[in-house]
């Protein structure tokens, strides 16, 4: 959807910002208000491979969306009505270059038991990067592997988790992969170091 089709079926009144991912901690809009909330009938996967952000093409990460079923916590901003426009316009730019996510308004609930609806950015499942059928092994190794112009994708899943803990609350299936994931990287620094010193000692023995 592109943005003026979106604006324009937006209702009047308060407009809200429902971020599950980077958001959280990188919103890239200005808010009057921020608030731990939890969107109904969504959760949140690791569930899209990022060639840009937190990848490449030829090694991606994988990044957040938010998919059908469940719930999940979040961070909810309340956007001044004046800053709406501009607000759309970074999201845009940010979120929907690919098309990955389709934007819609979705049901949360803020902490202090106020009921709105917010935009928050849903995986399209029918795109080519959504990823379907990955264990836990699967998903930390693309984790592991992701450096795009973001940086880390464990830098990316480590922030998620910490700003989550911040205010209270835990994503388990995360806190596995990023455990996996930085098993992964660890084990593949100690096979580099083990590489030389082996070359090394038969280059020593040869020569004897």
């Amino acid at each position: 959807m592109k943005l003026g089709e979106f604006m324009a079926l937006l209702p009047r009144g308060q407009f809200w910002v429902f971020g599950y991912g980077s958001l959280m901690w990188s919103p890239c809009f200005s808010y009057r208000e921020k608030r731990l909330a939890r969107a109904h009938g969504y959760h949140r996967a690791l569930c899209i491979l990022s060639t840009r952000y937190r990848g490449t093409h030829g090694k991606p990460g994988l990044v957040m969306g938010l998919c059908l079923g469940g719930s999940c916590w979040g961070m909810a901003f309340r956007i001044g009505e004046r800053d709406v426009r501009r607000c759309l316009t970074r999201l845009w730019h940010r979120e929907m270059p690919r098309r990955v996510y389709q934007p819609r308004l979705v049901p949360i609930r803020l902490r202090d038991g106020r009921r709105q609806r917010a935009l928050a950015f849903v995986a399209d499942p029918s795109h080519p990067a959504y990823v379907r059928e990955l264990d836990l092994h699967g998903r930390a190794r693309l984790v592991a592997q992701g450096i795009g112009q973001r940086g880390p994708c464990v830098d990316y899943i480590r922030n998620t988790l910490d700003h989550m803990h911040d205010v209270g609350v835990r994503d388990p299936h995360l806190e596995r992969v990023l455990d996996a994931a930085l098993n992964l990287q660890n084990e593949e620094r100690a096979a580099c170091v083990a590489a030389p010193l082996a070359g090394a000692r038969a280059a020593s023995r040869s020569s004897v």
